[in-house]
């Protein structure tokens, strides 16, 4: 059995693992070989490896190594330590899998976030403060919503009543659709007016440089719990 590591080199006694970068799955030819891929990182890294997949239309079981920072999917669906994962695999046991909806948005791909909204403004001042002791763990989220908190307060209103501006949080399901808040992803069809913007997807920045925003759904992906 093969499996493939992205994002760390990674050997285990009794599995035969590669280990790539994340810049190299774009032109690995051969992720047929491989019963289970690994991710090392956080939900950005998951949704930059599950959109090669889509463009290559393969389907494969993850492993998640949840070390980014909110790591919102693997909490999601309580993922083991990946390592726990490999032993059993080694043992032969048999491996619970969980199904995991991903989205589209445009050329884009999500899991479970997408935004135009305040989450913008949160992610790139959590981004500016990512150095020194705030590098890692959750610090630099919680300081960057205590400064922006005077302006959520005020402009969150208006922004749930804006046609242009959306918000999409599917772990809030039980909330379908509150004005551009989303908890569940059906069809929805929004006009931003004019290109280029920025947006919030699972945590990382992306620039669409495209008017015309069409969301749904993409697939399933199969998580390793």
């Amino acid at each position: 059995m093969s499996l493939l590591s992205i994002g760390k080199e990674l050997h285990y006694d009794g599995l035969d693992i590669h280990s790539i970068t994340l810049c190299e799955l774009e032109n690995h030819v051969s992720l047929q070989d491989y019963e289970y891929i690994i991710i090392h990182g956080g939900d950005g890294s998951i949704r930059r490896v599950v959109k090669i997949l889509d463009k290559k239309e393969h389907q494969v079981k993850l492993i998640l190594n949840p070390i980014g920072s909110f790591n919102v999917i693997a909490k999601m669906h309580q993922v083991p330590k990946f390592k726990e994962v490999l032993e059993k695999i080694v043992q032969k046991e048999v491996l619970t899998i969980k199904e995991q909806s991903y989205y589209r948005l445009n050329h884009e791909i999500f899991l479970f976030s997408a935004g135009n909204m305040g989450d913008v403004q949160h992610i790139f001042l959590s981004e500016s403060l990512r150095f020194g002791w705030l590098k890692h763990g959750v610090a630099k989220y919680i300081l960057a919503f205590l400064f922006l908190l005077p302006v959520h307060l005020i402009m969150t209103p208006f922004m749930l009543l804006s046609k242009r501006k959306f918000f999409i949080f599917t772990p809030a399901s039980f909330i379908k659709k509150f004005g551009s808040f989303y908890g569940r992803v059906e069809p929805i069809h929004i006009d931003l007016g004019s290109v280029f913007h920025t947006l919030e997807l699972d945590g990382d920045l992306v620039t669409i440089e495209e008017q015309i925003l069409d969301i749904k759904a993409a697939g399933q992906l199969s998580i390793v719990t």
